[in-house]
């Protein structure tokens, strides 16, 4: 009997657990747990990491059999034993590609290792970002479609006053218009908040999947940035978009090199040993080979030139890029720091004197001494503050997202929360 209860609670209580809230750090780790970017990232890490391996040692040996001399006439027609120069023989070549050679080779496939281990920083600091900010409009688009329902449901509330008082002549059609006319104009508003809220999810789908359908925890308090701004010059080459940057300068410096050590040729060692018939003595042989650059001009130095504006065009890009990163950078601080001034403003003054202004409205009209559409215009002037104040807060969460997953290490826990905007 009692297994027959805890079931019976098991399953009672099973849709309450699946509407847990979702937190936001609980939606940042789904995220990363479910990023397969990531995880192609690293096993291009881990390719690059054999090759740089296997790029340092020397070719495999090759091994040659073969037959010389063969007559195919007269009476020792393809017989391998009675002409005396007809030979069966077996050999071993070996190329010596130099160490310089082989050393820049297998640098260059370690830098493209370096740069793999960096995307894998871009790609954890673009997941956590997009995560966080798909997660930030749902929160705060859920508390500015929260206003518009208590702005309806105070409506309805004041529509039935002013049918009564209409009723009662003590009030004017024109104003059971007026409030019927707010209503519509806050359901059509509510329609067009839900819309946006749906879009919202199905991208925040993108980095959770389902838990996306699941209801959100409160907008937590929004912490100071990870990183310190007056530092921002001396940092930025951490941060992985510029170091992404100089990661393909190194690649592009290792190219060059492995162009410059192939304008110099390798040997190649041959040693055969032929087998000739009863009668003749066995015979061995030894070669040495090495390419001729004859026209290195337009082959090899062609080769290193092209490798060499190559790098000339890494370099040049990751000075512009390095601009463009640090003009945005401080463009969006000094936006945070707006937006962090204009919610100041509102939570001080603005919010406050809507509050005032409706009260005074709404006193003004029980007293007969005031109108109805002057109510309304108070009431949607307060929501609009409202409404407002949550879309710079808004601005500031995704503006401080932009800012705080910058330069994540992949062991790096979700940020700590602190003041919120």
């Amino acid at each position: 009997m009692t297994r027959h209860f805890l079931w019976l609670a098991v399953l009672l209580a099973s849709p309450l657990l699946a509407a847990e809230p979702l937190s936001l750090n609980e939606a940042r780790r789904l995220a990363e747990n479910h990023a397969p970017q990531i995880a192609a990232s690293r096993a291009q890490e881990a390719a690059a990491r054999e090759m740089a391996v296997a790029a340092g040692q020397l070719p495999d040996p090759v091994l040659k059999l073969g037959v010389n001399n063969v007559p195919v006439a007269g009476e020792m027609a393809w017989s391998l034993v009675q002409e005396g120069m007809t030979m069966r023989q077996v050999g071993l070549m070996q190329e010596f590609t130099r160490g310089d050679k082989r050393q820049a080779r297998a640098d260059k496939a370690s830098r493209e290792g370096d740069l793999a281990r960096i995307s894998q920083r871009q790609i954890l600091a673009d997941t956590r970002r997009d995560a966080t900010l798909a997660w930030l409009d749902v929160a705060y688009q859920e508390s500015m479609r929260s206003l518009l329902e208590q702005q309806v449901a105070e409506l309805r509330l004041q529509q039935q006053a002013a049918e009564a008082a209409f009723r009662a002549s003590r009030g004017e059609q024109a104003d059971v218009f007026a409030n019927r006319l707010g209503i519509e104009r806050a359901q059509d508003q509510l329609a067009q908040m839900q819309r946006d809220i749906a879009m919202a999810r199905s991208r925040l789908a993108r980095w959770i999947g389902d838990a996306a359908e699941r209801p959100l925890d409160a907008p937590p308090p929004i912490a100071a940035l990870d990183w310190q701004p007056q530092n921002l010059s001396e940092d930025a080459g951490e941060h992985p978009t510029l170091a992404t940057q100089q990661g393909m300068v190194a690649v592009a410096e290792a190219d060059a090199r492995v162009a410059r050590e192939n304008r110099k040729p390798d040997i190649a060692v041959e040693l055969m040993y032929g087998f000739r018939g009863p009668s003749y003595a066995n015979m061995v042989s030894l070669n040495v080979s090495m390419p001729l650059p004859w026209d290195r001009a337009n082959r090899q130095d062609r080769e290193l030139g092209a490798k060499l504006a190559q790098l000339d065009e890494a370099r040049a890009r990751k000075d512009d890029m390095q601009r463009a990163y640090l003009s945005e950078l401080r463009g969006n601080l000094a936006v945070l720091q707006n937006s962090r001034e204009r919610l100041q403003r509102y939570d001080e003054v603005l919010i406050p004197l809507s509050r005032q202004q409706t009260e005074a409205a709404l006193t003004a009209y029980r007293a007969g001494s005031g109108s109805l559409p002057r109510v309304l215009e108070a009431r949607r002037m307060a929501v609009d503050a409202q409404m407002e104040r949550q879309r710079i807060a808004l601005e500031a969460a995704r503006t401080w997202a932009q800012l705080n997953f910058l330069n994540p290490q992949e062991d790096q826990s979700s940020s700590a929360l602190g003041a919120q905007p």
